[in-house]
This record gives C-alpha cells, structure tokens and sequence, in this order.
C-alpha cells in the first residue's frame, strides 16, 4: 500500500488540533526549557502552539513512549503462605507520534526483533499496537548523522504509518500502511491532492546527499573484522576516551537492555519493575560471586560496538543502529562512532595499526 496526498501546514495544526480534541495522545518534537537552553524533544503534547516540526533533531528517540526508563511488571502481595500476583494491562490509549525523525520512526522496527524473539513483551507490543507514527523527512542534520551508512536515509519511510516531506507552503504525504490510510480516511477533510512529488524528490536527493558524504555504508567487512579481532589493540585506545557514563545508550534509538528488580511497598507488597540499564557500566555483568567477564571499559565499549554491527545483524539480519548520531553528541569523551566505523572499515582492508584521530571538528 502506498499512495499520496497533501498536508498543508494550516491543515497540520489542524489535525493536531483534532487528534487532541478526540482525546488521542500525541506526541511530537516540542521546545522544552528556556532560552539559551532550550533544546527541541518528543513530548506529550496539550495543545497545538507547542509543536516544533522545524525544529531541530529531537535530543531524546521515541524508545521512551514503547519502552519507559522504569515500569511496573506486576504487584505482589503476600497472603500468609501464598502470593496474590496482579498483572499490569497491556492495553494502552490511542497514540500518533507527530513528525518522527527518520532514524526514530525505523528504529521500533529494529528493535521489535529481539522483542518477539523467544518472548513477546507484550508491554512492549501494546503500546507499538496503540501507536500510529507520522513520519517526517529530514534535511540532514549535522556530521554526526549517518543513517545513510546502516541502510536508512534522511528520506527512509520504515516504520512510519504516513510519512511528510516538506513542500511548499505543507506536506507531501506518502500514505505507507494501514494505520496510515485509517487515519486519513478519519480526517479526510485535512488532506487534499497532492501536487508536490518533484518538490519532495528534490528534498530527498538533497538531504540524502549531504548525509552520505559524513560516512560510507558500512560495509559486510566491518562485521567481519569485528568478529575476528576480539582482543585488537584498538579496543584499548578505545577504553582511554570511553567514561563509562552510558549516555550513548541512553540517548541512542536502538539500545534496549534493561535490568529487573523487586521494589518492596510496604511488609507485605511490593512491584517488579524494568528499568533501562547499559553495558557500559562496570556493575552491567557482575556475577554474583564477584566476577566480572568485562572488568574493564575496553571490553565494555567493544561489546556495544559488536553487538551493533555484528552480533546482532548475525542472529536478525538488521544493524542495531539508526544512524541518528546521538551517541556523539551526547558523548563527553568524544567517543565518535561514524569516526570508529570509518577506522574498522580501514582495519579491515588494511594491516595497519588503529589510528584515531579524536573527536571530528
């Protein structure tokens, strides 16, 4: 299914307008905090003034609104020898996500894999069920940016119900799937005959070639290399600019691990909750004797990369990467990944030693 129609930017507000009306949840890229720091992110949106569709990258993904920093599994009570369990619902209220990011809208769909793998979270399911995602092209954002390297692109639909490009004065609007079409129908009054395909092309040739001129893609090489050079020295320069921090996991679209724990509620109650956790932190694998098989931040930081581009891709065929470049943003060692892949790829043609160069200006 793929057809398309026009948005105008009047009859955008307007469909947030309505969606907000009918009680729907939408969530969009929305200005956040005050001037000089104020920064764009997706939130829950009240009211149509609070969209910010032009605005900047949003410095958080949408992994938060399909999988939340902690939520509640189940209640416990305990009944003298017995324990009552209350199970949490998986169902959840209607949702659009209004203007996702290329590398955000495709990243659920990389995830959903290990999500349905030998268990369907149904939590997680619900809310992705719930949610009808309006995608919104992108014009390039800076040098950190490389979804054109994993196989996306500035202009890529995967994941996306309806997917926006900007024309002028609105939207041309490609209308993906199902989701995307019902929603149409429901607000047919909002959309009209589209006449700006040229315009849209023009759009996506452009951004997709300032794109792929910050990294090349990533090559089957790169894999292999990764899966042959476990102890390679470059692991240890690695380990020098890596703090261990794990705000790259915390800001990346597609990281996913998480820990569960037991909160008590009182002598007799008490919660199961999952809360988002990260590799990168040296308590991620102790072992309850003490152990611990990555004692060290090298270790830590090649397990992230070889999962990414190696171990994953082995078992699901999909890169766990968008290419959004978060990660190097957020990074306070300067830790670059488009940089560490370009390096790799030359490792791996090449009998070399790693030459980093630091952080890219």
């Amino acid at each position: 299914m793929r057809t398309t129609t026009y948005l105008s930017q009047t009859n955008l507000r307007g469909l947030a307008e309505d969606l907000l009306t009918a009680g729907t949840r939408v969530v969009a890229p929305a200005k956040i905090g005050r001037a000089p720091y104020q920064q764009v992110d997706y939130q829950r949106i009240a009211k149509v003034e609070e969209l910010a569709m032009d605005g900047a990258l949003p410095s958080r993904p949408l992994k938060q609104f399909f999988m939340p920093p902690t939520e509640i599994l189940l209640r416990w009570k305990q009944k003298k020898s017995d324990v009552e369990i209350e199970e949490i619902s998986t169902q959840f209220p209607a949702t659009v996500i209004l203007g996702a990011r290329p590398c955000d809208a495709a990243a659920p769909g990389i995830v959903d894999c290990v999500m349905n793998w030998d268990y369907r979270d149904e939590l997680y399911f619900g809310r992705r069920d719930a949610t009808t995602i309006i995608g919104l092209a992108c014009g390039g954002f800076d040098k950190s940016c490389f979804c054109t390297a994993v196989g996306l692109g500035p202009d890529a639909t995967a994941g996306s119900d309806l997917f926006l490009t900007p024309v002028d004065g609105g939207y041309h609007v490609d209308v993906l799937t199902e989701k995307g079409e019902s929603l149409v129908q429901a607000h047919a009054a909002r959309f009209s005959d589209s006449t700006g395909m040229d315009a849209a092309k023009r759009f996506h040739a452009d951004a997709r070639k300032k794109v792929e001129s910050n990294l090349n893609p990533v090559p089957p090489a790169v894999r292999q290399w990764l899966e042959s050079n476990f102890e390679h020295t470059l692991w240890e320069s690695i380990a020098l600019r890596c703090h261990g921090c794990g705000a790259c996991a915390s800001v990346c679209p597609t990281c996913h691990c998480f820990d569960i724990v037991d909160e008590a509620r009182g002598v007799d109650r008490g919660e199961r909750r999952r809360n988002w956790d990260t590799c990168q932190t040296s308590r991620f694998t102790v072992h309850g004797s003490g152990h611990n098989p990555r004692a060290n931040q090298n270790t830590r930081f090649r397990q992230r990369v070889t999962h990414k581009f190696a171990i994953y891709p082995k078992k699901f065929e999909k890169i766990l990467c968008s290419g959004c470049g978060r990660c190097a943003r957020a990074c306070p060692g300067g830790m670059d990944l488009p940089e560490l892949l370009a390096e790799i790829e030359r490792l791996a043609t090449s009998a070399e030693a790693p030459q980093l160069r630091g952080e890219r200006s």
